[in-house]
């Protein structure tokens, strides 16, 4: 299937980027160079522009309010959200559509290429180079595991462009299901629905889609592709025969015209199923993590709630508008740093702040009436 993207690369872009290809023997790249790039440059927008306008119009009392880190870590959330449905639903469609996927046998599916596959490697492979750009710009922020995180995606899908088990593009890209969910679960907390029935529902999809997508899948996927590389190892391109226990099958003269000499480097091998073992032990490891978090998280919430009317009587909880009074204290947001205008507040007990209320009777119950914000929690 060739490339469905509707814009073939400008080629100027082509020739600049064909040298480099050639020292990095990524002889696809040129081809998909400008995919990477378009991606590149649009999650830079949605990061730098798109997102604050939006969450500043959708949640004008929280979004502004938060402070600059925790601003672009939502940017941040957003971006990985929008890449995460995009991709995803263009692996699917190239995996659904593209029939010689079906015919392949393990030769093309380690050193074949088609178009469409490409494509996704063009757009994942930027979306991972934004990160490593976002990663190395905000150390402070990330930290030095996600930046080493983000140098080693754009290293291994780089891969897909030699182009080396460029079939498995789409396969592991399906990874990125349990993402959608995972970025609610985050918005959730940060616009104080942590414990909240919605972010239960949402908890349980992400546990479904990741244990489905990344455990399941992704290690029937992960033991194809440990086959294959194997068979490769063992595939003597004098003869065209394989000494492992795998028949290769003839590749079409399409999708196999970048093999070359079928060569497969020992540290090619190494690094990837290394990466992939690596990868899939994470995921194991996150997997109990998440169902640890969310029981705690859970549990938490219903101790807080249950408590909540002895201790948080006392607090000074304001919330503008009209309220009931009698449930005014159950109000209370449930986010572990309370941050508004950008600043901790914390409160020792003594009010400073001179509140302007007004106390009225509407429909027989008591309600109090807010004329500025003023949330204040005591930390001990």
């Amino acid at each position: 299937m060739h490339d469905p993207f509707p814009f073939p690369p400008p080629s100027l872009l082509t020739r600049l980027t064909t040298p480099l290809a050639n020292a990095l023997a990524l002889p696809t790249l040129p081809l998909h160079v400008h995919e990477l790039l378009l991606a590149t440059l649009a999650y830079h927008l949605i990061c730098r522009y798109f997102s604050p306008y939006l969450s500043s119009k959708l949640f004008p009392r929280i979004y502004p309010a938060l402070s600059a880190r925790t601003r672009l870590n939502w940017d941040v959330h957003v971006v990985s959200l929008v890449q995460s449905l995009l991709i995803n639903s263009l692996a699917l469609w190239v995996m659904w559509t593209d029939q010689e996927r079906g015919s392949m046998g393990w030769e093309e599916r380690v050193w074949g290429y088609t178009g469409a596959s490409g494509m996704i490697q063009g757009f994942a492979a930027g979306y991972f180079l934004w990160d490593l750009i976002v990663c190395a710009g905000n150390v402070g922020v990330f930290g030095w595991g996600l930046l080493a995180h983000a140098v080693a995606a754009v290293v291994v899908f780089s891969f897909g462009f030699r182009p080396f088990v460029n079939f498995y593009g789409p396969t592991f890209i399906l990874y990125e299901l349990s993402s959608p969910f995972l970025n609610f679960h985050w918005f959730f907390d940060k616009l104080h629905m942590t414990g909240s029935r919605p972010q239960w529902y949402n908890g349980m999809f992400l546990l479904s889609s990741f244990f489905c997508c990344r455990l399941l899948w992704g290690t029937y996927q992960s033991i194809r592709v440990y086959q294959d590389v194997w068979a490769a190892l063992h595939f003597d391109p004098l003869t065209r025969s394989s000494k492992a226990v795998f028949e290769p099958d003839a590749g079409s003269a399409d999708i196999m015209r970048f093999a070359g000499e079928y060569s497969m480097p020992a540290w090619l091998a190494v690094v990837y199923l290394s990466s992939n073992v690596v990868l899939n032990t994470l995921n194991f490891y996150w997997f109990g993590k998440m169902i640890e978090t969310i029981k705690k998280r859970f549990v938490e919430s219903k101790d807080k709630k249950g408590g909540r009317k002895r201790e948080e009587k006392e607090e000074g909880v304001m919330v503008e508008g009209l309220m009931d009074s009698s449930t005014l204290m159950t109000e209370i947001a449930e986010d572990e740093d309370m941050q508004f205008g950008g600043e901790d507040v914390m409160y020792d007990g003594e009010a400073e702040d001179e509140l302007s209320m007004e106390s009225s009777l509407l429909d027989g119950k008591s309600t109090i009436e807010v004329k500025k914000t003023e949330i204040r929690r005591r930390k001990n």
